[in-house]
């Protein structure tokens, strides 16, 4: 995996740091992007900051070209940029918090994969693996917004995975439970920390989904879950 370049969005997030460390341990050339992210978030000699606003699609676009015009390739996407919402009925739901997770949970990811696909599609064991949430999978209450978008994910990233099974460019979903992150903590200060997936063990999955030996595996959403309690 050395020699290729990888491209993560929320790459210094909860969960984007632990991606973003695992794939520089590996001496691939990483570029993290995130709407503020500087080289003195991964000190490393083969990490690239790169500040995109994933809401804005000639942001995106600008900043893959970016990518492709200094490497001459482009090999793994990693899409973890998302947000969540919720506490209110569909029937509640207002403007602004049905308009904020689709923009990030959905139309960010169709930015992103649609510019990146063409360069994707050149490496020939290229990988995209996107980040979406376990809930997506059944409908709760209290969390329409977030679980749609989250949904209509998993749908588009498996659409993406049939139209480019030719060029060998892989396309998989990762649906963890919630994370043992500091943002869950604060939010949740009352909960059994234990039964929380840790962050490590997502990136663990995506590492071993992006490398060149899982070809084989394409159009899945994988669940990952914590302690069963």
């Amino acid at each position: 995996m050395s020699e290729r370049v990888v491209f993560i969005t929320g790459a210094k997030g909860g969960l984007g740091s632990f991606i973003t460390k695992g794939f520089l341990a590996t001496g691939a050339v990483v570029v993290g992007a995130s709407r503020s992210i500087s080289q003195q978030d991964f000190p490393l000699p083969n990490f690239v900051a790169l500040p995109v606003d994933f809401t804005k699609s000639a942001a995106v676009t600008s900043a893959v070209n970016s990518i492709a015009d200094r490497y001459r390739r482009l090999d793994v996407l990693v899409h973890v940029v998302g947000a969540f919402a919720g506490g209110k009925s569909v029937a509640e739901t207002d403007d602004a918090t049905w308009e904020q997770m689709c923009d990030l949970n959905l139309t960010s990811a169709f930015y992103t994969l649609r510019a990146t696909i063409p360069h994707l599609r050149k490496s020939g064991a290229g990988r995209i693996v996107a980040i979406g949430s376990l809930t997506a999978v059944e409908p709760h209450a209290g969390l329409g917004a977030y679980v749609t978008f989250k949904a209509a994910l998993a749908m588009l990233v498996r659409t993406v995975a049939l139209e480019n099974k030719d060029a060998g460019l892989t396309a998989n979903v990762v649906l963890p439970g919630t994370m043992d992150t500091p943002a869950n903590r604060k939010a949740m200060p009352n909960a059994n920390f234990s039964e929380w997936l840790q962050p490590g063990e997502v990136a663990d999955l995506v590492l071993w989904l992006c490398d060149e030996r899982a070809g084989h595996i394409t159009g899945t959403t994988v669940p990952i879950d914590g302690a069963s309690s």
